[in-house]
């Protein structure tokens, strides 16, 4: 089926990517992406941007190259108490968002600790996506994440980049085995994203499709695949013509 989306790309803004918006937007566009989301970090994540970086989208072309432009943010959990690095005023102008948890920003505690957080981050209006939930240097209780994203209408990341030997996440692939058919079960949206911090990465998604296709896991709950799920979690794609 065709993949229509990354929404976890970062450019420069980010303070350790490579990439223009421009040539990031050239690769989705080389890559026959329809729409191409650029979502740098938040401010507590060494290299972040600021507030202000996120209150002049209005710069910005809704398109480029015939690929259709969403701006948001990868916001961090700062605390075990699930506190979100980003004002409400910035959030509102964002037309999604990612929440992560990064060990720059707050130090792996307890399962208990660190899936509190997440549950209560999932809970803020303003989170579309959580992302890279397989880092295993955070344990978490997959199952009421899981159910929490149900709960409050939440997409599930599977992200390229935890999957890529190398990396600094610990256990994916694994814990994907296990996050996966819960999301399967609950009927959950899983949104396969590259995480590129350059433009060779953007819409690269191979390893993340190769373990959907392993598990069986359903076509229908793969945002990726069907613009409409997307427009379900994203407002500002309900004129989206795909």
């Amino acid at each position: 089926m065709k993949d229509y989306a990354d929404l976890h790309p970062h450019t420069i803004a980010s303070g350790h990517a490579y990439g223009t918006i421009t040539a990031m937007v050239h690769a989705a566009a080389l890559k026959h992406l329809a729409i191409l989301g650029i979502s740098e970090h938040a401010p507590s994540l060494p290299g972040g941007c600021e507030d202000v970086h996120f209150c002049n989208f209005n710069w910005l072309p809704p398109g480029l190259e015939g690929v259709r432009l969403l701006f948001g943010c990868e916001l961090n959990i700062v605390d075990y108490s699930g506190t979100i690095d980003l004002s409400e005023r910035m959030l509102k102008r964002l037309s999604y968002t990612v929440v992560s948890l990064h060990d720059l920003c707050l130090k792996p505690g307890t399962m208990e600790d660190n899936t509190f957080a997440v549950l209560t981050a999932l809970k803020n209006p303003y989170v579309t996506i959580l992302g890279h939930p397989d880092d295993g240097k955070f344990p978490l209780d997959y199952e009421a994440v899981v159910k929490a994203a149900k709960d409050n209408h939440r997409m599930i990341e599977l992200n390229n980049t935890s999957l890529t030997p190398g990396g600094s996440r610990i256990h994916a692939y694994e814990n994907d085995r296990i996050i996966l058919p819960l999301c399967a079960s609950y009927k959950v949206p899983v949104i396969m994203n590259s995480d590129a911090h350059f433009t060779t990465s953007v819409g690269d998604h191979a390893r993340a499709e190769a373990l959907l296709k392993e598990l069986n896991f359903p076509e229908t709950l793969i945002a990726n695949y069907h613009p409409e799920i997307l427009k379900e979690y994203i407002p500002d794609l309900v004129d989206f013509q795909g």
